[in-house]
């Protein structure tokens, strides 16, 4: 008699848990492919918005409550492709004054402890800070003379454009920041200019101590010193670099706050804006042709302090 194979039948349980494999492969295995092609594809769409946002630097423009620092924060949330803008200002006030957003942190640049957190894992710092005089009420001009200024306890040029900005460079150093952008003022070197006048305060004195710290410092800087400001349009005149002061003895002493906050975002695109200080005004509207090319206005520069 011949020999009988047995064969086990299989677990009914198992049949049911399985039956996909067994009975429904060939129509299953096309949505098995579908599904893996389609995380193939969201997973190269993660990738390529990661890499967008390992491209981007991250740049903190402090004294973002001011006319200038507004500009400059502005700017860099429109270019989000590029930047991931954060603001620096003192008062919950100034923050709610530029749109509340949580890339806007609340500090004392006065206090390095107080500044740390936004300056933590920053790529750029563009530093607008300064201290600001106030007139003396009772000033009439229709009396004649000159009005008189001062400024607020613990908010003297001092504290604000000596410590604070040397509080802002440490804090920067210690982070590892590639570059800082620093804005101060043309006229600093002249004891007697009537800005340091002001309310005793030798504003130009202190500024130019911390751009010289900065210069010193070893991180690859920037320093802007600006002419006299206006709140006019940027982008239409031709911009002039300029060093030691000489355009003040010029008729082109001015510069729009809008031209030196582009100049600010600029200097962080191009090599030849490292390790330059130099005085920044423009010509009037409507003279020369408006400057495009900031390549070539920082390749004009050769001054390092």
């Amino acid at each position: 008699m011949a020999a009988v194979t047995r064969v086990p039948f299989p677990n009914p349980i198992s049949i049911a848990t399985h039956k996909c494999v067994y009975s429904s492969s060939r129509t299953r295995l096309p949505e098995l492919s579908a599904i893996s092609s389609l995380k193939a594809k969201n997973l190269r769409r993660f990738s390529v918005v990661a890499m967008a946002d390992l491209n981007k630097s991250t740049v903190l423009v402090t004294g973002a409550g001011g006319r200038t620092g507004q500009i400059v924060y502005k700017k860099l949330k429109e270019r989000s492709d590029q930047y991931a803008g954060r603001g620096l200002v003192r008062t919950q006030e100034s923050k709610e004054k530029i749109g509340g957003s949580d890339d806007v942190y609340i500090g004392d640049i006065r206090k390095a402890e107080s500044i740390a957190p936004a300056i933590q894992g920053i790529d750029a710092l563009i530093i607008l800070t300064s201290a600001v005089p106030k007139m003396k009420p009772g000033f009439d001009p229709a009396n004649g003379g000159r009005p008189e200024f001062y400024f607020e306890d613990g908010a003297n040029p001092e504290q604000v454009d000596w410590i604070g900005q040397k509080n802002q460079i440490d804090a920067a150093k210690a982070a590892g920041v590639k570059q800082i952008v620093l804005v101060g003022s043309m006229g600093g070197t002249d004891l007697n200019n009537p800005l340091n006048s002001l309310g005793n305060g030798n504003i130009l004195v202190w500024k130019r101590k911390a751009e010289q710290y900065l210069a010193d410092s070893g991180i690859p800087y920037t320093i802007i010193r600006a002419g006299g400001l206006q709140d006019k349009e940027g982008g239409v005149r031709e911009l002039l670099v300029g060093k030691d002061d000489e355009l003040l003895k010029t008729e082109t002493r001015t510069i729009a706050r809008a031209d030196v906050a582009e100049v600010c975002i600029q200097a962080l695109n191009f090599e030849e804006a490292k390790f330059k200080a130099f005085d920044l005004a423009s010509k009037p509207e409507g003279t020369g042709t408006p400057t495009k090319d900031f390549k070539a206005l920082f390749s004009h520069i050769t001054t390092r302090f």
